[in-house]
């Protein structure tokens, strides 16, 4: 199954070709690069002209923005309730990946439709705090938010702030990811969601190494031990080339279902509108259990 992030009103994808995507952050326009893009871009769409900056990438690595037009060093933009910082990092990022809106969707209904008020979530790899969030907002009784980046935590810290969510009980930790959900096993602690966004490749606080191919099932497994007998559901979101849906699909039904003996599991892609072309841009994979 195909999600879609389409409920944006201050974010778009306005055109994407030739390895590059047009955007509007609220009232800024980027033009950054992205690897999906492989059809030619369609010169006839004058707001490629139009850009506030443009990351370029350099071919031994990195790369840089070029500034056309004065740019903020930061600003904000909302979904829905949530408020978020956006700023163009030194390795083209902003600070959010808008096609996310998707899950935050799914977590939010689910989680207020569930009827239930008390529901620990645990999210992984949690970056800025989009799901961590979009989880405290519809109303989780408690958010773990784990990230090996401080930077990121800190970040994610000022998104709580701006979406006016501080009366909420999040807890932010910088640490590994896999050596946090061991611990949590031995404290004999468990959660009804659990969210993961692993990188490819990263490293934890005090460099401990993350390869996905090798450490995703292993950790997916560890998280059984820390997910509640009365789950709502797991969610893993993933942006590795060459790591397909139906991998996602195999390894939730040999953990999660196999240990829950219920609910569903779903995997699919996960993309952006693109206004221009009325097509889609494809971002990445997800899967996800749930109880049903």
């Amino acid at each position: 199954m195909k999600l879609i992030a389409n409920n944006w009103k201050d974010y778009e994808c306005i055109d994407c070709g030739n390895g590059e995507k047009l955007e509007r952050w609220k009232n800024v326009i980027l033009r950054r690069p992205d690897p999906q893009v492989i059809w030619p871009v369609d010169t006839s769409n004058s707001m490629w002209r139009k850009v506030d900056a443009h990351y370029h990438r350099s071919k031994s690595g990195g790369g840089h923005w070029e500034f056309i037009k004065k740019v903020p060093e930061h600003w904000t933009i909302s979904y829905k309730e949530l408020t978020f910082k956006v700023s163009p990092t030194g390795f083209k990022h902003t600070g959010l990946f808008p096609e996310q809106a998707a899950n935050w969707d799914y977590m939010m209904d689910t989680i207020r439709n569930s009827g239930r008020d008390d529901i620990r979530v645990l999210n992984l790899f949690a970056y800025t705090g989009g799901a961590t969030l979009a989880c405290a907002s519809a109303g989780a009784s408690e958010v773990v938010h784990v990230d090996a980046s401080k930077g990121m935590v800190n970040w994610a810290k000022e998104n709580m702030q701006l979406s006016h969510l501080t009366d909420k009980k999040i807890r932010f930790i910088v640490e590994d990811c896999v050596k946090f959900v061991k611990r949590e096993a031995r404290r004999g602690r468990t959660y009804h969601a659990i969210i993961m966004d692993p990188p490819s490749y990263g490293r934890g606080p005090n460099g401990e190494m993350w390869k996905i191919e090798e450490q995703l099932y292993p950790l997916i497994s560890a998280c059984l031990d820390i997910l509640d007998k009365d789950a709502l559901f797991f969610l893993v979101n993933s942006y590795t080339t060459g790591l397909g849906a139906t991998v996602l699909e195999n390894v939730l039904h040999l953990t999660v279902k196999k240990q829950q003996g219920q609910g569903q599991v779903t995997c699919g892609e996960i993309g952006l509108p693109i206004t221009y072309t009325n097509q889609v841009l494809p971002c990445g994979i997800y899967g996800r259990w749930e109880a049903k």
